[in-house]
């Protein structure tokens, strides 16, 4: 807020002074403009600069994409009457940040062709893509794309190559592309293969790798406590978890924030230790935020506890109100408990809060083709077939259940 107040100031000085026909400080000031997500002003700024170089442009581009308008930003960038790397790279970072891959890819194959040289940024921009769409075969071109390329990777392109394995559930790809870096002194790099680990059930190994990376030398971050305590949350390791907790503090100085203790409660919880859980929550250091409380809801969610979960959902609707995890998981404990009319009356306030819950997709790679699936899909063009084996399966399921109860 800070800075926006100082822009408006600047931006009239450079006015008066009749500097505004400088195209180096028009461009700094639409820059300044678009950081702090002012837009309209960046851009009436921008249409009224007389001459306008591809900084100029690229500018206003990047702020476009970094506050997820990638409508606006596809237009200007078309509209471009020049193009330089650092523009490519700010659209195809932009597409990925937002949760469309394939746009992101599809520029990048777009700039290939134009035999624009792509940077570290536009490599690790592409790998995001890739993970986001969980595309193995893309990922590996990229990756091959990145050795051709002869430029020696980053820390960044590193991690965001063992990410894209690992999300891609090719672990073992990420596992080497770790052991092949030598020089790692970077916790980025620790962070994002321990985290590799865990999100693949390997919380022991994680556990493992936190103890090589301080034998090494490096110190653990911030970041690095909220990698290994959702470690330990999903291998169950509950004892290792507090202890790491204390050490956070004990020895390396960082102080606990929301994100800490969202991951200890969600540790606690699933080890079903909610009179512990509850005195952490009364005892925090600070006010429990959105983060700490769909931790809780999670927990609840997990063992059936319904009378905590009502009060948590009611209090995080309060807290969240445009987040949909509350409402529905307060209408489903109303539904379990026969109270259709409240079931309604928490479908009604969604409807006028606009809430919607984001349907969860899965992708499975056939054939070098990425097919995506939502709940109750009926739209891929093979759904009779997918159907038909999908019941086939179910009842050989339940006559190998049969089967199983009568040799019992």
């Amino acid at each position: 807020m800070r800075e926006w107040e100082l822009i408006r100031p600047a931006h009239g000085q450079v006015l008066v002074v009749g500097f505004l026909s400088n195209v180096v400080l028009s461009s700094s000031v639409v820059d300044a403009y678009a950081k702090c997500g002012e837009m309209v002003d960046a851009r009436r700024l921008f249409d009224k600069m007389a001459v306008r170089d591809v900084l100029a442009w690229t500018t206003l581009v990047s702020g476009y994409a970094k506050w997820g308008d990638m409508k606006s930003a596809s237009e200007l960038f078309d509209r471009m009457p020049e193009k330089n790397p650092v523009s490519w790279t700010s659209m195809i970072s932009g597409y990925a940040r937002n949760g469309l891959g394939h746009e992101a890819l599809a520029l990048f194959a777009e700039m290939m062709l134009f035999q624009v040289r792509p940077d570290q940024f536009t490599f690790s921009s592409c790998l995001c893509a890739c993970a986001s769409i969980a595309s193995l075969k893309h990922g590996k071109q990229i990756h091959a794309s990145l050795v051709r390329s002869n430029l020696r990777p980053n820390t960044i392109v590193v991690s965001s190559l063992i990410d894209m394995y690992s999300k891609c559930g090719n672990l073992g790809a990420g596992r080497q592309v770790f052991k092949l870096m030598g020089d790692k002194q970077d916790t980025v790099l620790w962070n994002t293969m321990m985290s590799a680990l865990a999100q693949h059930g390997h919380g022991i190994e994680a556990l493992q790798m936190f103890e090589d990376m301080v034998s090494s030398g490096v110190k653990p971050v911030t970041t690095t406590f909220v990698v290994i305590l959702n470690a330990c949350s999903h291998s169950g390791r509950v004892q290792e978890g507090r202890r790491l907790f204390k050490s956070m503090t004990d020895d390396y100085g960082i102080v606990p924030n929301q994100e800490h203790y969202a991951c200890l409660i969600d540790l606690l919880g699933r080890a079903g230790c909610f009179d512990e859980l509850m005195n952490q929550l009364e005892n925090m250091p600070c006010k429990a935020g959105g983060q700490v409380w769909n931790a809780l809801l999670g927990v609840c969610r997990i063992h059936g506890n319904t009378e905590l979960g009502r009060r948590v959902a009611e209090h995080l609707i309060e807290l969240e109100p445009q987040s949909s995890a509350p409402y529905v998981l307060l209408s489903s404990i109303y539904a379990e408990e026969g109270r259709w009319e409240l079931v309604e009356k928490v479908r009604r306030l969604m409807d006028e809060r606009h809430v919607r819950k984001e349907r969860a997709i899965s992708w499975v790679e056939v054939e070098s083709r990425v097919h995506a699936f939502t709940v109750s899909d009926r739209l891929h063009p093979l759904k009779e077939e997918i159907y038909s084996v999908l019941k086939q399966l179910a009842d050989q399921m339940e006559e190998d259940a049969s089967v199983t109860n009568a040799e019992n």
